[in-house]
């Protein structure tokens, strides 16, 4: 039942941070030192507990770290422009046997139709962020977790793989 503590844990890690009362000493990413950049970096490596979100553990880190609410999402979604391109790359790579020339324009129209939706969407996620706390999130990790150790905990489900 690790999965199950990993979303209790981290709810009360949110509700923890979103508690606490600070000022932030980073206003926006391009005010951080690259010490900054480091903390957070190390923050993301939280992501690698299963149940644990790479954005999740970026920004509540950042925070933590002394970054704006804002500053932290938009470093987080920085952070995550190198991952996805090289995750993609890689399975690119890996299925390349299963692809051919003619494959080229469905590729580049569907980079680009995802490359415009995502920047109207994080644009929409960071005014949202910077507006609005992670409590409700927090909540739901917590709930879902006793879901899941409940099922588990009456037999109503079997959580094997």
């Amino acid at each position: 039942m690790p999965l199950a503590l990993a979303f209790i844990v981290g709810g009360v890690i949110i509700l923890f941070v979103e508690r606490r009362s600070f000022q932030p000493r980073v206003e926006s990413a391009q005010a951080m030192t690259w010490l900054d950049a480091l903390k957070v970096g190390i923050a993301q490596c939280f992501a690698l507990i299963p149940g644990t979100s790479r954005s999740g553990a970026t920004i509540i880190g950042g925070m933590l770290f002394g970054l704006s609410r804002r500053a932290a999402t938009e470093f987080s979604f920085f952070l995550a422009v190198p991952t996805l391109v090289a995750a993609g790359l890689y399975d690119l790579y890996k299925h390349r046997d299963l692809l051919s020339a003619s494959d080229v324009p469905v590729f580049a129209v569907g980079s680009a139709v995802a490359f415009v939706s995502a920047f109207v969407v994080i644009r929409w996620l960071i005014r949202y962020v910077a507006t609005h706390d992670f409590k409700p999130f927090a909540w739901y990790r917590i709930a879902f977790g006793l879901v899941v150790l409940a099922t588990w905990h009456f037999g109503w489900v079997h959580w094997q793989p």
